[in-house]
């Protein structure tokens, strides 16, 4: 896999022709968890804020496979089976980041369940990375990240798949 940057990016070439206008934005998150139970969160390069690995889908690929790819871009660990439990879409996941630019989300987060490899905890989009307990989270914290904790406890639980 290669790191593709942001202006070169489908979403970032699509802002460029797009300029201030609401666009829709298709990605994934990641939750990654250790032996240990403990969930891996990454320090954003962007705005210094810890999250889970995450972005947007490039053309050509899956969900699942941006899901796969966003992993090791943030983390460099190599995820080599995922499984969907939420859809985050709608009004309600419209937001507008520190650039200025609107996005209405449609967002699969993905529980991975099986991966390889050596944490990276600096890349081009992290400034650290790390495995946490649930009770030793670090700050600033992405809000995101408690609801899709939440969500996937839930779907651990129910094994239904949530839409929201």
């Amino acid at each position: 896999m290669a790191y593709l940057p942001w202006a070169e990016s489908y979403l970032g070439q699509l802002r460029a022709l797009a300029g201030d206008r609401t666009l829709m934005f298709v990605g994934s998150r990641a939750v990654v968890r250790d032996d240990g139970g403990r969930v891996l969160l990454i320090e954003r390069s962007d705005n210094g804020i810890w999250a889970l690995p995450a972005g947007a889908m490039e053309l050509g690929e899956s969900i699942s496979d941006c899901a796969i790819r966003e992993v090791w871009e943030e983390t460099g660990l190599t995820a080599t089976a995922v499984t969907p439990f939420a859809f985050y879409t709608g009004p309600d996941y419209t937001h507008t980041n520190m650039y200025g630019h609107t996005y209405q989300l449609f967002v699969v987060a993905f529980r991975v369940d099986r991966w390889a490899g050596e944490l990276t905890r600096v890349t081009t989009e992290s400034t650290d990375a790390g495995f946490f307990a649930a009770d030793a989270v670090p700050a600033p914290l992405s809000p995101v990240v408690a609801e899709v904790l939440a969500d996937l406890a839930t779907f651990e639980e129910t094994g239904q798949l949530l839409m929201k």
